[in-house]
C-alpha cells in the first residue's frame, strides 16, 4: 500500500513540476514577419518551377 500511495505522489509530482516547466520556458508560437526575410519583397508573388512552352 505504501508502494502505491508514493507512485501516485510521484506522479502527481511529475505531472505539476511538467506543467510549471512547459509555462515557464518561454517557447510560443510567433508568427513570421515576413519582412525580415532576406531577397523577399511582400509583394512578390510565388512563382511556378515548371515551363511549358
Amino acid at each position: 500500500m505504501i508502494l502505491v500511495i508514493a507512485l501516485i505522489a510521484l506522479f502527481v509530482w511529475s505531472a505539476v513540476a511538467t506543467v510549471v516547466e512547459l509555462r515557464r520556458d518561454g517557447h510560443r508560437p510567433t508568427p513570421t514577419d515576413w519582412s525580415r526575410l532576406a531577397g523577399r519583397d511582400l509583394s512578390q508573388q510565388a512563382e511556378s518551377g515548371h515551363v511549358y512552352r
